[in-house]
């Protein structure tokens, strides 16, 4: 019997198992992955930024984590000595029409209690990167970079310091409530917990419907392609280089990121994937497909989003569309300077109205607690929701 099972050893998953062992060391915890491994899908394929929280809408559950989850996010990597590097970023509009939502960006970060933000004209822009383009463009000093993985790695290892045990390669088919107790079953075990969390990122939707079958949302798959520079035209990019993003669609833009290895990164578009753990372009699976459109709130997106959507098809198709957006921020960029990076999926809850949920989303019942939606900056803020998540577990357990 334990005390608690978190279904999912991604960042999320693994960072409430590290606050819950923070508030309560005496817990007896189980990690169930149906990896092999920690990180192995969203986590482990984003690029590694520590996300300020400009963009946020003030109030929301992104904001408010995010702005506290930084700090301790940072404090974590001091003390367990995880590299990090505070690199600033640079939010470019590249026409006289971006810098009305630009101003707004910045009233945002204002309204969520950043400091220090800039707005530079093109000559200051010039002065922090020199061969970046635009009209005018915001500095967000506190942006910076990391490697989720590492972070993932040592929060397993503070866990497992504890009374903490982690199986892999188990997937969840079932969740059964019971009136003392939870089952968890996979294909060949049964597992016994007092509570149970989940945190199970492209498939959280499918898992939550088990205990909470009128879900109103479904994931829909989106992967992002991405370019490196090849090591002659990294001097190109400093830091980050970001464009000024469509108010109306939930992507940032491809962009520039400067990681922790020194590697630069150009992308990611938003392609709509055919499968949830789809990091290819061929890559397929029936049950994913029908989901997505089978779904009346994707079918909202499209008939509002297809223009764009086609052109992010176009994008992955067609290298030099995709070099072109990348010219608007960094005019000297070839598509000879580009090599093929790698790719992630994002998980995009769509609700039924066709909205696309631009904020966490958790639910919970008794004896258990779902992370339903934590997209970025989930990665920043995931010690902040394992302590949300923490705090809702232990008021179950008491």
């Amino acid at each position: 019997m334990y005390d608690v099972i978190i279904v999912g050893a991604g960042i999320v998953g693994l960072a409430s198992g590290v606050k819950l062992l923070e508030k309560n060391p005496l817990l007896k915890i189980l990690f169930i992955e149906k990896e092999s491994d920690v990180a192995k899908h969203q986590t482990g394929n984003n690029s590694g930024v520590i996300h300020s929280g400009i963009y946020y809408k003030p109030g929301s559950l992104k904001a408010e984590n995010c702005t506290r989850g930084y700090n301790m996010l940072l404090d974590f990597a001091r003390k367990h000595d995880v590299k990090f590097d505070i690199c600033g970023k640079i939010i470019l509009a590249a026409s006289e029409a971006e810098l009305p939502i630009m101003k707004n960006i910045y009233e945002r970060g204002i309204q969520n209690g950043l400091k220090g933000l800039q707005i530079l004209n093109s000559d200051e822009l010039k002065e922090i990167e020199p061969y970046a383009a635009g009209v005018a463009a915001i500095k967000v000093p506190q942006t910076g970079i990391i490697d989720y993985t590492e972070v993932s790695n040592k929060y397993l290892e503070v866990a497992k310091s504890y009374n903490t045990q982690i199986i892999f390669s188990q997937q969840i088919e079932n969740i059964s409530i019971r009136q003392d107790h939870c089952e968890v079953i996979s294909k060949d075990q049964t597992f016994i917990g007092k509570t149970v969390v989940t945190c199970t990122g492209l498939f959280s939707d499918r898992i939550a419907k088990i205990t909470h079958p009128d879900l109103p949302y479904r994931l829909v798959p989106f992967r992002g392609e991405y370019y490196k520079l090849k090591k002659e035209a990294q001097h190109l990019v400093k830091t980050l280089i970001y464009p000024v993003p469509d108010p109306s669609f939930p992507f940032l833009g491809v962009h520039f990121t400067r990681m922790i290895d020194n590697e630069v990164e150009c992308g990611p578009n938003a392609v709509l994937s055919f499968k949830r753990e789809g990091y290819n372009k061929t890559s397929f699976n029936l049950r994913d497909t029908f989901e997505t459109f089978t779904w009346s709130g994707f079918h909202k997106i499209m008939f509002k989003h297809w223009k764009t959507g086609l052109g992010e098809f176009y994008r992955s198709y067609n290298k030099q569309a995709f070099v072109k957006a990348l010219q608007k921020l960094v005019p000297e960029i070839k598509a000879e300077d580009l090599e093929d990076g790698g790719s992630g999926v994002r998980a995009q809850a769509c609700m039924k109205d066709g909205r696309l949920l631009d904020d966490f989303y958790i639910v919970e019942d008794k004896r258990v607690v779902h992370v339903c939606n934590a997209p970025s900056p989930a990665a920043t803020a995931s010690l902040s929701i394992g302590d949300f998540v923490a705090d809702k577990v232990l008021t179950q357990l008491n």
